[in-house]
């Protein structure tokens, strides 16, 4: 078996951010938040790193992050472009918005060739994450439809400075994934946390104990396989009920999945606190903490000596 891969999704927009947020600079000598789970990533045992980007700011990525990396991992680039659409399908006239996380994926098709953790570029996920993730794919299982996740505590990922989107994560009791439901506004109040599906006519408190999906997934090739098969049944779909809007994500894909009880996932998970730039409000408490990591010995000054 190949050893596992990283796939870093870093295409989006940041269109509540307001610019590229993939590639500020968070960190004591002005590394990008992702260069903190690449480098936990590297010491979890993954030599080999997949950029997915837009060829619109290739060169840019690529000084800010990608040179820098191939100084100390193999790097490969997959590049989402709106246009990449299967034979026959063509994008909706007046269409700007990306197609989502598991288009992404398939984007990345043809670069992928092992089993894979697939990460947001905009998030940090802490140090044990990656070790369970790794420790997972480097097993033997029976079959490539063994998956897991690592789920995190919904308290630890939340931000005050707005709401935010997550996937609520139901389990069995052998710790396999039932199924994730996306909640796309979630907020803190002063009685807690609460979640909105309508608009804010009606809201629903949630624990803060609840395990939520920050899109840390463990994957073997046959999840590129099904990716790719169920495109065409969402593209035709999506074309004549929200051509302008609507996305492939990828735990659309795992729920499918998992209703036709084809694969199964695993819900690892960690305590750590997960830090996220939503808002530009959410800088100042990440580089806080970040520095305070970094200072504190997690990570060498500057991270790529």
């Amino acid at each position: 078996m190949k050893k596992p891969i990283l796939v870093i999704m870093a295409a989006g927009m940041g269109s509540r951010y307001g610019k590229l947020k993939q590639l500020d600079s968070v960190g004591v000598y002005g590394e990008a938040i992702m260069e903190f789970s690449i480098y936990d990533a590297k010491q979890a045992g993954f030599e080999t790193v997949v950029f997915i980007i837009k060829r619109s700011f290739e060169k840019e990525f690529k000084a800010k992050i990608g040179n820098k990396i191939a100084g100390h991992m193999e790097v490969r680039y997959a590049f989402q472009d709106l246009h990449d659409l299967p034979a026959g399908f063509a994008v909706p006239e007046g269409r700007q918005k990306p197609w989502g996380t598991a288009h992404a994926i398939y984007a990345a098709r043809n670069v992928i060739d092992a089993p894979f953790a697939v990460i947001n570029a905009d998030d940090y996920y802490g140090p044990r994450a990656f070790l369970e993730v790794f420790d997972f794919l480097n097993r033997p299982h029976d079959h490539d439809y063994r998956y897991c996740m690592v789920s995190y505590l919904l308290k630890n990922t939340t931000t005050d400075s707005g709401s935010v989107s997550r996937g609520i994560c139901e389990t069995d009791r052998q710790n396999n994934l039932i199924g994730v439901t996306e909640h796309l506004k979630i907020e803190e109040n002063i009685s807690g946390i609460r979640c909105t599906d309508d608009d804010g006519a009606t809201w629903h408190e949630l624990p803060g104990d609840a395990l939520v999906s920050m899109n840390l997934w463990g994957l073997f090739p046959s999840f590129i396989d099904e990716t790719n098969r169920r495109l065409q049944a969402f593209l035709e779909n999506a074309c004549q009920t929200n051509p302008l809007k609507a996305e492939y994500y990828l735990p659309t894909v795992i729920n499918e999945l998992l209703e036709e009880k084809k694969a199964t996932v695993k819900v690892l998970s960690t305590t750590d606190k997960w830090y996220g730039i939503t808002y530009h409000e959410d800088k100042p408490k990440v580089v806080l903490a970040l520095s305070r990591l970094t200072r504190g010995g997690s990570y060498p000054m500057p991270i790529w000596q």
